[in-house]
């Protein structure tokens, strides 16, 4: 049993073993209650929902997933792309005997979730989608160093030279609003290898240039909320406007949000999914 981290009362971790390696997953709230899946963007720990969980466990079943992190610190066997992680994402489920579940996803963790709706209908009960731009032409051009991290060299020997305080500089563009980023998020990105970070970087990107998120969710036929930043520094907001092509979806923008709102915002995005989970959860 790991330690708690804060602001995330009864949370129970565990690693589940699918076919292609081991997944890690963090439990809060009722086990009976309807369920809640948490996806965030590869790159950031399960702690980043900290300040949502509370509102949410009360009334759900909060699981997240962490697929960059593994018991014996191995990269994942069945690879980095988006359908791999939801295979794993859904063997997670199984094992931890979550049937229907309402499927939260952060940033490039919206791919994961999109893919796990494509791959397992019977499991996805609806989508919620956090600053997740539709299509690559939404994508705010990375800075220098960033591009200079995705290559073969000198990417590896930057990655290598990481610290604490280049860790926090980089993740300045997740927010706009003043954020104490979390101890659990340095080590989360320290316990990367170069190779998971250009894979968890690449992916999503790959999946959004096969199809868009709007053009695959309106083939799902599923309630869809999508919570946009106005603020966000690495997707265009104004590109959340795409999202209306898919039936039913709600669209709610957040002003003065960044890239971040569940640590920016919790107080209004958790009242926005619970709202949702509970409309998703009526029955008819």
């Amino acid at each position: 049993m790991a330690e708690q981290p804060s602001g995330a009362a009864n949370a129970g971790y565990r690693f589940v073993q699918p076919d292609d390696g081991e997944v890690h997953v963090v439990e809060n709230g009722r086990p009976g209650a309807p369920a809640l899946l948490l996806l965030s963007n590869a790159a950031a720990p399960p702690a980043c929902w900290d300040p949502v969980v509370p509102l949410l466990a009360d009334a759900h079943r909060v699981i997240r997933v962490d697929l960059l992190r593994h018991e014996r610190g191995a990269s994942p066997l069945g690879g980095y792309d988006v359908a791999a992680q939801a295979r794993r994402v859904a063997a997670a489920l199984d094992g931890h005997g979550v049937g229907r579940v309402t499927v939260v996803g952060h940033s490039s963790g919206c791919t994961v979730a999109t893919a796990l709706a494509e791959q397992r209908p019977d499991a996805v009960a609806a989508l919620a989608l956090i600053d997740m731009g539709p299509g690559l032409d939404a994508k705010v051009p990375e800075r220098l160093l960033v591009r200079l991290l995705l290559t073969r060299f000198p990417g590896r020997l930057l990655w290598s030279l990481r610290t604490e305080a280049t860790i926090r500089k980089a993740a300045r563009t997740g927010f706009t609003r003043p954020v104490d980023l979390p101890d659990a998020w340095i080590e989360h990105v320290r316990g990367m290898t170069h190779r998971d970070f250009v894979g968890a970087m690449r992916a999503p990107l790959a999946y959004l240039g096969q199809r868009s998120l709007p053009d695959r969710l309106t083939g799902l036929g599923l309630p869809v909320l999508v919570v946009f930043g106005t603020e966000d520094q690495r997707w265009r907001s104004s590109s959340a406007a795409d999202y209306r092509v898919v039936p039913g979806a709600r669209v709610e923008l957040l002003p003065g949000v960044g890239h971040t709102p569940m640590m920016e915002d919790p107080r209004t995005t958790g009242r926005l999914l619970l709202e949702f989970a509970a409309a998703a959860e009526r029955p008819g």
